[in-house]
């Protein structure tokens, strides 16, 4: 999705990755030519829409500058504000991404070399703090379960890892004791493999901005955010279940699942109704942000409360 006389064109579209590799590029080079400026930084689309992939909710979307602007990103900062204050520069060209663990295919991988067989879509998420807010965000990206399978993991592989780039000269926040850093996270494998969960690159159909977690940030929509790790460097295949930075920090008070769910309280604060940005009155939370149809097949038979 790409901006026309300052309003976005329509929502749900898919994308070759070639077509939209061909198009960052593309922009590279406007840029550099100063091209960019001469349209007012609007590139026209190059390729058709799509009819819609049927994971998109339609519910109204928050606004760009909210969602670049009041911001969970703590390599920079604990404030809202401070992600988009000090993430700017922060280098995410080249990147690349560390593979090991219990999978056939481990190495460095350059981050284009690891989205070329990839196709990118769009999909517009609810997404839900666990501090009580939330959000509508389109973003851009590729069902994990892509990456799982091309990566070929064995049958020890129960849980996949994910750690964020540790670099406290260019992260001031890892300078810090807010958490124990890099910063990890991680998913049961089905739960990885689930078609909602999404490897974003973008949102708003344009790159991931540094403050949102660029160039690549996990996406689970029925989890609460801290749950969706920014700029990753490494994803490990595990055969025993990796303990999350939140976790480490405070065990009672943050589980490894983390499902969305409004009958299991903060030990601080309900869960029970959440403020969308945006808005002034607050709404009731859905059990799984709203995605139990999807995904509760995946945790049954357990305790959802004592397994939060």
């Amino acid at each position: 999705m790409l901006i026309k006389k300052g309003k976005f064109i329509k929502d749900h579209q898919v994308t070759d990755y070639s077509v939209y590799q061909n198009r960052r590029d593309f922009i590279k080079t406007a840029t550099g030519l100063g091209l960019a400026a001469a349209t007012g930084g609007i590139i026209q689309p190059s390729f058709a829409l799509s009819k819609p992939t049927g994971f998109s909710t339609q519910e109204a979307k928050t606004p760009y500058k909210d969602i670049t602007s009041y911001c969970n990103f703590y390599e920079f900062g604990t404030g809202k504000a401070d992600p988009k204050k000090y993430a700017k520069n922060l280098t995410t060209s080249p990147w690349s991404v560390l593979i090991e663990g219990e999978c056939e295919k481990t190495g460095r991988y350059d981050l284009d070399d690891l989205l070329k067989p990839l196709s990118i879509e769009e999909r517009i998420y609810r997404f839900r703090c666990v501090e009580g807010w939330s959000m509508v965000i389109p973003w851009m990206g590729f069902p994990l379960a892509q990456l799982i399978k091309r990566m070929k993991p064995t049958a020890k592989a129960k849980y996949v890892y994910f750690e964020t780039l540790y670099d406290p000269k260019q992260m001031r926040g890892q300078k810090t004791k807010a958490l124990d850093w890099p910063y990890i996270e991680g998913l049961r494998i089905d739960e990885a493999m689930n078609p909602l969960t999404l490897m974003a690159t973008g949102l708003y159909g344009k790159d991931l901005l540094n403050q949102n977690g660029a160039p690549l940030r996990l996406v689970v929509p029925w989890k609460y955010g801290f749950k969706s790790i920014k700029s990753i460097a490494k994803i490990r295949f595990m055969e025993k279940q990796p303990v999350n930075s939140w976790q480490k920090a405070n065990m009672t008070e943050y589980g490894f699942y983390s499902n969305v769910n409004p009958q299991v309280n903060h030990p601080r604060w309900s869960q029970r109704k959440e403020r969308r940005i945006g808005e002034f009155r607050k709404r009731k939370t859905k059990l799984f942000n709203g995605y139990a149809e999807q995904v509760a097949g995946l945790y049954s038979g357990m305790d959802l409360k004592k397994n939060f």
